[in-house]
């Protein structure tokens, strides 16, 4: 065994806080339910239009949960705004106040495959978020890196990248869902904002970028989808 599972984050609308999670299905494409829903910069037409921290930080202080949490399909998305409004995800009131909040005019879009950077799914260690505390002099919260699985390794100085170019795993049902780590994380200024109070701390950036080659957490696909818990083990396949 190479460790758990001690963490499950989705995230139902791109950039907003995570939906932790006991228990969640992952389908091919992902967690289900994780970023079906993005808000996008209207006057934008890159490959990159979505509305995200690094335009507005305070999107990631504002709650994103399904009106029911095991059926991301048909549920609705609730948003809590930092001064505690609600409001559904599509409603115009929220997409104004975030396009007010970005300067531009933005829409709300609902995606069925994720508005994901690059892969599906991301998992991170507990080692990995210790060595960067570490290198940086102070605590640094791994909800900065947005990772849909945390996972504490057996071995203290295990990371997910000693497991590159493997198959992981998770639970033990008879037939397991299973994961291929593919390649290393590079991060952008996302991680520069502090998950809890939307401020900016660049020097955690700079860590990562000068003692870590720009790198934490790792994409993976889905190679068996399945249930996965808080509390799995998780073993190399094969």
């Amino acid at each position: 065994m190479l460790g758990r599972i001690v963490a499950l984050r989705r995230y139902p609308v791109k950039s907003m806080r995570a939906e932790p999670l006991d228990a969640a299905a992952l389908h091919w494409t992902g967690l289900h339910g994780d970023r079906q829903h993005a808000f996008c910069r209207t006057d934008d037409r890159s490959d990159f239009p979505w509305l995200t921290g690094r335009q507005v930080p305070g999107l990631v202080l504002h709650a994103a949960r399904y009106s029911d949490p095991g059926d991301p399909r048909l549920a609705q998305v609730r948003v809590t705004t930092p001064n505690g409004a609600d409001y559904a995800v599509d409603h115009p009131d929220l997409a104004q106040r975030l396009a007010e909040a970005a300067g531009v005019g933005v829409r709300m879009l609902r995606l069925g495959r994720g508005a994901f950077d690059a892969m599906p799914v991301s998992i991170i260690t507990t080692a990995t978020g210790e060595a960067i505390s570490q290198a940086h002099g102070a605590p640094v919260a791994l909800d900065r890196f947005r990772a849909n699985l945390l996972i504490r390794p057996d071995d203290p100085a295990a990371t997910e990248r000693d497991w590159l170019g493997h198959a992981l795993v998770l639970g033990d049902e008879p037939d397991p869902p299973v994961l291929r780590l593919d390649w290393p994380i590079p991060r952008c200024a996302m991680i520069a904002i502090d998950p809890a109070t939307a401020a900016r701390d660049v020097g955690v950036l700079r860590t990562v970028v000068q003692q870590f080659a720009n790198e934490a957490g790792v994409y993976c696909t889905v190679q068996a989808p399945g249930r996965i818990r808080v509390g799995d083990r998780v073993r190399l396949a094969g």
